[in-house]
């Protein structure tokens, strides 16, 4: 085995209901990092946002930013490995770009808000390794439903459709190290076997002798 960096920071990214929050928890598990949690349930404007899309979106995508990049500063100053669940990248790259898309941010909040990232960007550390976790539509129902959030009742198939090809965009441009986890046929919440794949292929990519 390669030697391995004195930190490591590795990030999940991937669509709403992908697993991202439960494969930060077991990797962090497994490989002894810190593990750092996309707040959402203290998030002021959500359960608006489903309501209202239209009204709340800048709203909303402001408060991610804000709050990512406060928490992006922190993690950096840390010494210690750590896990995180999402990225700032997938605010701009993804979920702001989908409601500009959809008439749902005008072009005027939008432009303000990629300004507000352009600026912000520039001070932050790509991951040492990306996870994209890769999962159709109806997977991405299926568990959504299973953890049973209320805001989340509202959300269309549409709408996972739209941030699923804005994904897939997004990881083909990305050009540091990444790792494309395909989600569908895998358990890795409760097959031990599913997740000692998930780990076989991260420790060859941020350790094996041919990344």
């Amino acid at each position: 085995m390669a030697a391995q960096k004195q930190k490591q920071y590795i990030a999940i990214a991937g669509n709403i209901g992908a697993g991202k929050s439960s494969l930060t928890s077991l990797l962090g598990k497994n490989f002894g990092w810190k593990t750092y949690f996309e707040s959402v349930e203290d998030n002021p404007y959500l359960s608006d946002f489903y309501e209202d899309m239209r009204r709340w979106s800048f709203n909303l995508q402001i408060y991610f930013l804000s709050s990512r990049f406060r928490h992006q500063k922190k993690l950096m100053e840390m010494e210690s490995s750590l896990i995180q669940d999402r990225t700032i990248y997938e605010d701009v790259e993804i979920f702001a770009k989908n409601l500009h898309e959809m008439g749902l941010m005008s072009d005027r909040d939008y432009k303000n808000y990629c300004a507000l990232f352009n600026e912000m960007v520039a001070y932050l550390q790509a991951p040492d390794l990306l996870i994209y976790l890769r999962a159709e539509v109806p997977t991405l129902v299926r568990q959504i439903q299973q953890r049973g959030r209320d805001y989340e009742n509202t959300i269309r198939i549409e709408y996972l459709e739209r941030l699923n090809s804005l994904y897939e965009d997004w990881i083909s441009r990305y050009d540091n190290e990444k790792l494309i986890v395909d989600t569908d046929n895998l358990d890795f919440v409760n097959d031990d076997e599913d997740l000692g794949k998930v780990i076989s292929m991260v420790e060859q990519r941020l350790y094996g002798l041919f990344n």
